[in-house]
Order: C-alpha cells, then structure tokens, then sequence
C-alpha cells in the first residue's frame, strides 16, 4: 500500500510540474512576465540545474527591469558551478543597464576561464554568439585556437566576421577552410548562397568571383575549377561554368559525369546553345559506342525541338546514319524512339514509325521503356484518328504501372484522345480525377482542359463553338499548323466575344510563335492580357509575350515589364519562379 502511495504520489507531481513548465511558457510567450518569473522560480527549486528554467527566469528579471535580483541569481549560481557562461550572463546583464565597463569585465573574466582550460572556449563562444557579442566570440574561438592547434574554428570565426559585415574576410576564411576541409565543401557552398541571396548590392558575389578566380590562377589544384564552375552555375552563367570543366577534363581526362550532369542542366534551362557546345565537345573527345549514343540522342532531340520544316530531311539522315552506325538492338533503343516520334509526328510516315514501335516491342525492354513505346503508339495512332486503339493503348500503361506517374501521364492522353473524338462528357470525367494529380503539369493541364469543357458548356449545351474547336486543336495536335491556324480563326470570327475567345487567342498564339511570327503572337498575347485578364490563359499570355521579348524581340524592358506583372499578381502561377528568375537575370542581379 505504501509503494502504491508513492508511486501515485510521484505522478501527481510529475504532472503538477508539467502544467507548470506549460505556464510558465504560456505566460512567458505572451508577455506577462512578472506571472512567469514566479512559476519558473518555483520550478527552479525543485530543479536548481535545469538549464531552461534557469535561462527564462533571468530573461523574465531583465525584462521586467529587476537587474538587482538578476545578478543576485546569477552570482549565486557562479559561486555554486563555477561555470564560465556565467561571466557572460553577468556581464550582459550590466550590458542592459548600459554599464558596458562592468559587462566588458566580466566578459573578459569569461575569456580568461579560457586560459584556464582550453576546453571552455565551446561553452564561452558560443555563448557569446548566442547574445549577438560578435567579436567576443571571434576572441574566445582564436584564443581557443592558439592554446590548443588541435580545435579548428575557421568555420565559425568566418561566418561571424560576415555577419559582422566583414565579407572579404569571411570569403577568404571560408574559402580557405573549404580547401583544408574539402568534405566540408557542400556546408560551405550552402552559407555562401545564404549570403548570396543577401547580397542585393553584389558586393560580395563580385568579391567571391574575383577570389575564386584568382584562386585558380595561384593553385593549379583542380578544386578551384570544380568550386569556380560551381559558382558561375549559381550564376546560370553555363559557358563559363563550362570553360571550367574542360580544364578539369584535361588534366583528368576519366570521366564526363560532371560535363554530361552541367550538360543536362543546360537542356532543362533552355540554354540549348550552352548544351550543344557541351555535348559536341564530348563527342570529339570520347570513343565510348554508349557516350556516343546518350549524346547524340540529346543533341538531336534539342534539334528536333528547335526545326522547321527546312531542317527535316537534315535531322533524318543524321538519324538514319546514327542507326546505321550502332544498330537497332536495346542499346540505341532512344534514339529510335526519337526516329518513330519524327517520322510520325514531322514527316508524316505512319507506317514507318509504327514499324519502329514495334520493332522496339520486340526487344528486351523493362517495364518503363515498355510504357513509353506504349505511350508513342497511343499518340502515333491518335494522330491518325485511330482514337479507340490508342485509347486501348494508354489504358495498358495505366494498368502496367498502377500507381505511378507514367500511369497519370496515361490517364491525360486517354482524357485527350476523348476530347479530340469530341466525346466531352468521358473526357470531362478523367480531367476532373486529373485535377489532383500530384504531378503540377498534369493537374494544371487537366485543371484547363475541364474549364475548356465546362465552360463552353455552361453557355452552349449543343457545344458547337467548342467542336470545331476541338478540331481545330486536333489538327495542331497533327502538326498540320496552316490548317489548324485558319480553323482557329474561324472559330474567332464565328464565336467572337464567347467565352471560348481566350482558348482560341491563346492556340493561335502559340501556332505564331512556333513559326517564328512573333509580331501576330504578341498581337494575340495582348488580345487576351487586355480582353481577358479574368481568365486562366492570362499568366501563360504575361509569361510567353516576356520570353518572346527577352529572346527573340532583344526588348528588355518590354521583357521585365511583363515578368513583373506575373511576379507581382500571379504568385500561384506554375511560370512564377521562372518569371522571378528570368527577371532578376535581366535585372543584373547576380544572386539568381
């Protein structure tokens, strides 16, 4: 009976300091004080060497302005621990009161605790830190150093000499650090983009620049080269990220992965000239069939992605001489995927690229690359209005990998291959499960495709502005853009004023931009930027009338005027960051 007693007696106490703890915090977040200063006094009883306690009970003395009753509290805990955080606590109390000869006093008593044993400088510096004393604790840590060449605070005397506005110093100490401790580097590169982003005037980007390129110049370790292209990649300055990598390369001619990795970040940036000079110059400097493979497959498809019909036949022989090189066995298995994609999509060869397709079924696949021939068949026969068959073959992808990414790629074409068949109320019930994919694209492309429907339903339930805009897309989705710009505007001059006006804008729009009419795109950017800032073709107009000023007009200011009108009221935009990014590279800005 007795042990029972006190063991209840042991959790109602328990329980009875834990409601205080959240008390006294509760009090303590919201200000009161002088309720605070009690409770944490009363835990400090039961618990004389909680840390916590111990700190909040003096922040809640020093708030309410009881210095006296501060430093009695942490005089007397001095003499009973002797700990050397303790001076520090003192001395800023003094600090407070704006008696800075006494708090200076007691800062160097902590200092010299050092002296006293080397081991102190992590609890004093970092004490120091912790009150803002900046150049106290540079002192404690150089100290710590001297006494014992064991520690090693380069790291942390660096980023206080930064946020003591010192940045020269800070990228020399870092820098240096970063080489002594190359394990360290990412850690390091991480603090430089914090500081980076900071840097609104550029001062210390410019400095950083300069020091890791004269560092290059003094030490012909290929680690600066590694650091400085590293450096002019956050800078999206690819080309001479790249000039970087050819030296590295050069005195260490075994492997491409860095050249191939800054290669594929070229493509995905859009920065296909940067990516062309890259992989030619892998190709003129490797004999490996693979590497040869990889890069030429990458190089075609920025190709393919860039022609006009000028360069088709151009693109094919380059193709067919590629296969003819390294064969058409699994290992060139992308390559002519691409060859199916351009004959059927380009050049209009049906039979041809169905003949390849299944030929790629043919060899051993994993199920991925399975789905993907899958997927070109689904589009090649939707292309030619075989709209069941290639509906069959994207309900096999989606059976193939349930659950997957591949398999909501699948459930978007499906969707398609309904609204291109005009069959809307089928299409409308999978671009509504579409809404939530977890891929951004995919929902965003659904979330238009069901306002596309649903809108142009509302206002006509016989849909017949929306039918021969669905045929009109279908011949755009057929690369037949002269037929399917002339039914676009048809259906402008028929429907004008309708709510399927901005959809139409928006199609003939991109149909100029492709051809590289970018005065008739901009004119049907604007149509909709003017006519129908309401509706959800309104960030894409902002977004593509900048890129068409910023890449193609060589407007910048025309360029920057539209990024900012995306920046500042289409925050929820998928083209958001790119338009922040974009801008701030017009800008002049270095912290990217």
């Amino acid at each position: 009976m007795n042990k029972i007693v006190y063991i209840l007696f042991f959790l109602l106490s328990g329980t009875m300091f834990s409601q205080n703890e959240y008390l006294g915090q509760n009090y303590f977040d919201r200000g009161e004080f002088d309720k605070a200063v009690l409770i944490y006094e009363e835990l400090l009883k039961s618990y004389p060497n909680n840390p916590e306690y111990f700190k909040k009970e003096i922040l809640c003395l020093q708030q309410l302005k009881q210095f006296d009753k501060a430093e009695l509290f942490i005089g007397n805990k001095l003499k009973r621990t002797n700990s050397p955080n303790l001076y520090i606590e003192l001395g800023y109390n003094f600090q407070l009161q704006k008696k800075q000869d006494k708090a200076d006093k007691y800062y160097e008593e902590a200092i010299k605790t050092i002296n006293q044993n080397p081991g102190n400088v992590y609890l004093v510096a970092v004490t120091f830190e912790q009150k803002s004393l900046l150049k106290q604790a540079i002192q404690a840590y150089e100290l710590g150093g001297k006494l014992n060449p064991e520690f090693k605070f380069d790291y942390q005397i660096a980023l206080l000499q930064g946020q003591l506005g010192n940045l020269e110093l800070m990228t020399d100490k870092l820098l240096d650090y970063s080489y002594v401790n190359q394990m360290n580097v990412p850690i390091v590169q991480n603090q430089i983009l914090r500081f980076m982003a900071e840097d609104n005037q550029k001062l210390f980007t410019d400095y950083l620049r300069k020091a890791l390129l004269l560092r290059t110049q003094k030490n012909q370790d290929i680690f600066w080269n590694q650091f400085v292209s590293w450096f002019f990649v956050q800078q999206k300055e690819y080309g001479k990220a790249f000039i970087q990598e050819k030296a590295i390369y050069k005195r260490n001619p075994e492997s491409f992965s860095t050249i191939l990795g800054l290669a594929r970040l070229t493509i995905d940036e859009k920065e296909y000239d940067a990516a062309t000079e890259i992989l030619n110059f892998v190709l003129a400097n490797t004999n490996d069939a693979g590497l040869k493979i990889q890069t030429n497959y990458q190089l075609l498809t920025i190709q393919v992605g860039l022609a006009t019909a000028k360069d088709y036949e151009v693109i094919n022989t380059k193709i067919d001489a590629l296969l003819k090189e390294f064969g058409t066995g699994a290992p060139t298995f992308r390559l002519q995927l691409l060859k199916a994609n351009f004959e059927g999509f380009y050049l209009n060869h049906f039979e041809n690229a169905k003949s390849i397709l299944n030929h790629l079924m043919e060899l051993p696949l994993n199920v991925y690359q399975i789905a993907e021939v899958k997927l070109e068949l689904g589009d090649l026969l939707l292309t030619n209005q075989k709209f069941n068959q290639s509906i069959i073959y994207y309900a096999q992808v989606q059976d193939d990998l349930p659950n997957d990414e591949v398999a909501n790629e699948a459930s978007l074409k499906m969707a398609k291959a309904s609204y291109y068949n005009a069959d809307f109320d089928w299409a409308q019930k999978q671009f509504t499960v579409l809404k939530s994919s977890t891929s951004q694209l995919i929902a965003n492309d659904a979330m238009q495709m069901f306002l596309l429907i649903s809108d142009n339903t509302v206002e006509d339930s016989t849909q017949v502005a929306l039918k021969k805009f669905c045929k009109a897309d279908f011949l755009a989705y057929q690369n037949k853009d002269l037929e399917a710009l002339a039914a676009f505007k048809d259906v402008l001059s028929q429907h004008k004023g309708q709510s399927i006006e901005d959809e139409t804008l928006f199609k003939i729009a991109k149909l100029y931009e492709k051809s590289a009419d970018y005065t008739n795109a901009i004119n049907n950017y604007k149509e909709i930027i003017d006519k129908h800032s309401e509706d959800i073709y309104m960030d894409e107009a902002l977004f593509f009338s900048a890129e068409i000023y910023r890449k193609y007009l060589q407007d910048d200011v025309k360029a920057k005027e539209f990024y900012e009108k995306i920046i500042f009221n289409h925050k929820d935009s998928i083209y958001f960051v790119e338009a922040q990014t974009n801008y701030r590279k017009l800008r002049g800005d270095s912290n990217l």
